[in-house]
């Protein structure tokens, strides 16, 4: 009898049933997938910095051993990206351009966020799909239809008025418009998620102690906001930073960091300046993003 109890109880807890060992594989294989896909994503980022670091001509193997040159050195054939004042001039073209559109975004998609949440007006699922389009348009689609339409216009009033509208060709104002056009969709998706989280009663609250329209949004509505327009602000700066698709079909003269970046290859080819380049904004795009994650969290 003894003996039969100590079987019972030994079965009950010493072998491990198939579902738990069917569980375990499952777990595992999870985390096979989630460490490869990592990987995936991870690796040639990786390698295209590490190569900036790269004492080569190539931006290839076999390593040359480690240098800087590539980010400082003032002299040829390595000349750096802090001293090669073409890269200079396409960085800082990009940083103002993606300041003015990351700042036209937050306007407009906060006022489009009140538009959408707040207010009844015909037509409203229309306009608000109208809105959502440019998100799913191609940036090259895009990029053309704006300056085919422009190009319309310009050619129209200089055959019919003798008015020359230089700004209407490929320039940085359509370029700005053109990235302007999909990123305000970006903002005010960001900022109406933010604005459905808020509690209509706090304004209610103020009206009723005698707050102006005015000082409600300003010290109620606005600051609760805040961290939504700071991360539709960063979002807009980096995807107007990086964007080349419709840049390309509207730039003019003066070329934004991308666009030099591809006129570099498509001339001289790869270059370890070029990975530098690319792990400056790296560093940098990874900040921001650091930022953007830290504001928008709860704070309520």
């Amino acid at each position: 009898m003894s003996s039969n109890t100590n079987t019972i109880s030994g079965a009950a807890v010493n072998p491990k049933p198939a579902a738990f060992n069917q569980v375990r594989f499952l777990r595992n294989c999870f985390t096979g997938y989630v460490v490869l896909f990592f990987i995936y994503l991870a690796a040639p980022l990786i390698a295209a910095g590490a190569f900036a670091f790269n004492d080569s001509m190539f931006p290839a193997l076999p390593w040359q051993g480690f240098t800087l040159d590539w980010f400082f050195s003032d002299t040829e054939p390595k000349l750096g990206m802090f001293h090669d004042r073409r890269l200079l001039s396409g960085l800082s073209i990009s940083f103002w351009v993606a300041i003015i559109v990351s700042v036209m975004s937050i306007i407009v998609g906060t006022c489009n966020a009140f538009l959408f949440e707040r207010m009844d007006f015909p037509f409203k699922s229309f306009c608000y799909i109208m809105m959502v389009i440019p998100l799913v348009i191609p940036g090259v689609i895009l990029g053309i239809s704006i300056l085919v339409f422009a190009s319309d216009i310009a050619n129209g009033m200089e055959d019919n008025w003798g008015i020359d509208i230089e700004s209407l060709r490929p320039g940085l104002l359509l370029v700005i418009l053109g990235q302007f056009s999909f990123i305000t969709t970006i903002t005010t998706l960001v900022i109406a998620a933010r604005l459905k989280k808020f509690d209509i009663q706090l304004e209610e609250a103020a009206l009723n102690l005698g707050a102006s329209r005015g000082r409600i949004l300003r010290t109620v509505t606005l600051p609760f906001l805040k961290p939504a327009l700071i991360g539709a602000g960063v979002v807009g700066f980096l995807i107007s930073f990086e964007n080349f698709n419709t840049t390309l079909m509207l730039v003019g003269s003066d070329a934004p960091l991308t666009i030099t970046m591809y006129d570099r290859m498509a001339k001289v080819g790869s270059t370890p300046v070029l990975n530098a380049v690319s792990f400056f904004l790296m560093i940098g795009s990874g900040l921001l993003a650091l930022l953007s994650v830290i504001v928008q969290r709860d704070k309520n």
